[in-house]
């Protein structure tokens, strides 16, 4: 006898249900928004901000405000104390510092500091990283250029795989290249180069009906505002390794989402009779299972980083908790959905008989 995890037949209206998510999303989004405006704002780690961390261990355990009162001082300016690992011995210890400041000096008033607070009680510097303005301000733009290409290539990738417009993408793509080129001659910074260049990718995709390129696109963005607009809330800092998480939770949403545009074409050949909301409902009740197993399974080894990989990767772990729950959610119920909103069933079974005269010899011998 073989076991089924989900019955074939399922039959879930996700798409039904798809309103109470919309309302979630936009809450949390506005919840994250009111947190960076006005809130706590986004705590930019030293590696972006620039500044020097320093990992200390102590023989003994010791209090947090101690610590911090100790190393509050004029030679250590904007301390910040982070406690990790087990006992309260191991603390992570940032501060902001001015450029080509020297790390001997920095590390002989640390210790002295420490020795001074802390007089029965061993402390040795584990590690010390100093990480200059201008070293900051390039890794800030190098992360936010790598997070918009790799979403502007998604969008190019999806125009040609599911529409087979490789032409149209590519058009998309030198528009984009255009405009912010352009618009980077006004002096603008980085950040608000990106939003522009995300907002006008969405235009162009709408224009020219790329709607399956467009539908990942926002749902990679609505992944990304909820998880940064929740770290925000909970005050953690942005640094190298949220970075990456945020990279994984795009790579990890969007093949959710093709997994589920993958059945939807599949589902549109075999049955281009049904209407658009039972196709998509149809598919993603025949990916459920796979569903169920990759996030569950992506969600029990993020939670064991979190609660014991350390303070190293703690908000690694954090981010991406947050993201499988997002990114899972918004494939179902954000970049399905917007292809519902786009067109009707005949429109995406031209899309498909399109793609399959292009893949396959027709009567005069082209592919």
């Amino acid at each position: 006898m073989s076991f089924t995890f989900i019955k074939h037949d399922t039959n879930i209206d996700f798409i039904g249900k798809r309103y109470w998510v919309y309302a979630v999303s936009v809450l949390l989004i506005l919840i994250g928004i009111i947190s960076a405006v006005w809130g706590n704002g986004l705590k930019m780690g030293i590696d972006f901000a620039g500044g020097v961390i320093v990992q200390v261990q102590f023989q003994e355990p010791v209090a947090d405000e101690a610590l911090k009162k100790g190393l509050d001082i004029p030679a250590l300016p904007g301390i910040s104390t982070q406690r990790f690992g087990e006992g309260g011995r191991d603390y992570l210890l940032r501060f902001s510092s001015a450029e080509n400041a020297d790390a001997t000096h920095l590390r002989t008033t640390v210790m002295e500091a420490l020795t001074a607070t802390f007089p029965g009680n061993t402390a040795e510097i584990v590690r010390l990283e100093i990480v200059g303005p201008k070293v900051g301000a390039d890794l800030t733009n190098k992360a936010l250029s790598a997070l918009y290409y790799a979403i502007l290539l998604i969008a190019v990738y999806i125009s040609g795989r599911f529409e087979q417009r490789w032409m149209a993408g590519a058009i998309m793509a030198a528009a984009l290249w255009g405009g912010i080129y352009v618009a980077g001659l006004t002096g603008l910074g980085m950040g608000w180069l990106v939003l522009l260049a995300l907002g006008i990718t969405m235009v162009v995709c709408f224009v020219l009906r790329l709607n399956f390129a467009l539908g990942a696109v926002v749902g990679l963005l609505h992944d990304v505002a909820i998880t940064v607009g929740l770290l925000s809330l909970m005050n953690v800092e942005i640094d190298l390794n949220v970075m990456a998480a945020l990279m994984t939770l795009v790579g990890f949403s969007l093949n959710d989402t093709i997994i589920i545009y993958d059945r939807l074409r599949e589902n549109l050949r075999a049955t281009p009779d049904l209407d658009m909301a039972h196709l998509i409902n149809k598919s993603v009740n025949q990916t459920l299972s796979r569903t169920i197993l990759t996030s569950g399974t992506t969600l029990l080894s993020t939670l064991a980083l979190y609660f014991l990989g350390g303070g190293v990767i703690h908000d690694f772990a954090l981010t991406m908790l947050i993201g499988v729950v997002v990114g899972t959610a918004s494939s179902i119920y954000v970049s399905s959905a917007i292809l519902l909103a786009l067109g009707d069933t005949d429109f995406y079974v031209r899309l498909v008989q399109r793609k399959d005269q292009y893949e396959r010899p027709g009567e005069h011998g082209v592919v």
